[in-house]
């Protein structure tokens, strides 16, 4: 617990959601037991019995699952997407052509900029990290796969404001990922990223922040031995396995027949086809507000 949720002591009946848990912190947290135990702790019981002491009488009571880890996938050309890849995918093809998955930044930059070394940083990522030189496309049997190109070309841009810099991505071009500068002040910068949803999430945009750090800062970091093509991999053999079919048969029988729509209270009448497009509402801070909320925004890294 103390190493997922990245603090601690943790007590026997500490509650891990009170503790700074969340979703993904309790899918990590499921895959250390994995390893640890041998056994496969479902998800809902992390928020069913989110205490060590419930927990641990989950695990002696389930029978023993041994770990498979996964391994490196062989070289080709194109290669499967992961599940949520292929949500994504079609998601977008739906929306044609938006920015409703796009994962916009600002981050404020103050001080003597050199700018080279910014840009040879996300070279270094780009080249590190094969999700950021990666491409999407439909197979020859119609289900979408994905491209790791060798290098993409990158380069750090020049913006005049954040307001255009979100724009639509095309997952047939890679890198999915851009990023530029807004100059203010010779001390003062604004730099803008996004990156589109189906490479990134927030597990792994923490993971870029921390080594753009480690990089720019001028430490070497270790060398990868998976990428995300390889948990794809990994995830498609998986569902050829009589475990998988099992789970989808029980889901299939439970979804069949013509599923409701989920009809929420709401102050419009819900569109035939959903739609991101929203309004914005203005409003002034003064400056001692302002100065708060911008030392909050400081402490906590966003």
């Amino acid at each position: 617990w103390e190493e997922v949720l990245k603090n601690g002591p943790v007590g026997i009946r500490d509650h891990f959601f009170e503790r700074g848990g969340h979703s993904l912190k309790a899918t990590a947290l499921v895959s250390r037991i994995a390893k640890e135990f041998g056994v496969q702790v479902p998800l809902q019981d992390i928020f069913a019995r989110p205490t060590v002491e419930e927990l641990a009488s989950v695990i002696q009571d389930l029978e023993e699952s041994p770990y498979e880890a996964i391994q490196p996938a062989q070289t080709q050309d194109t290669y499967p997407v992961s599940s949520a890849q292929k949500r994504m995918y079609v998601l977008q093809q739906l929306e044609d052509g938006g920015v409703g998955y796009n994962m916009p930044a600002v981050l404020e930059l103050t001080g003597q900029l050199d700018r080279g070394r910014l840009e040879e940083t996300f070279r270094q990522l780009v080249e590190r990290h094969e999700s950021l030189r990666t491409s999407f496309e439909t197979g020859p049997d119609g289900e979408p796969v994905q491209r790791i190109h060798d290098s993409v070309p990158f380069q750090l841009d020049e913006a005049e404001s954040a307001d255009a810099f979100v724009r639509p991505f095309c997952l047939e071009e890679a890198p999915l990922f851009r990023a530029a500068l807004v100059k203010e002040s010779d001390e003062r910068h604004l730099l803008l990223t996004d990156m589109h949803h189906i490479i990134s999430d927030g597990v792994s945009v923490n993971t870029l922040i921390k080594e753009f750090g480690e990089l720019y800062a001028g430490r070497s970091l270790a060398p990868m031995r998976l990428q995300y093509k390889d948990y794809a991999v990994w995830q498609r053999s998986f569902q050829e396995k009589e475990g998988y079919q099992k789970q989808e048969a029980y889901w299939l029988k439970r979804l069949e027949g013509e599923l409701p729509v989920l009809e929420l209270p709401a102050d419009k009448p819900r569109p035939a086809v959903r739609s991101f497009a929203g309004g914005s509402i203005s409003c002034t801070l003064d400056a001692e507000t302002a100065s708060g909320l911008h030392r909050i925004a400081r402490d906590h890294g966003s």
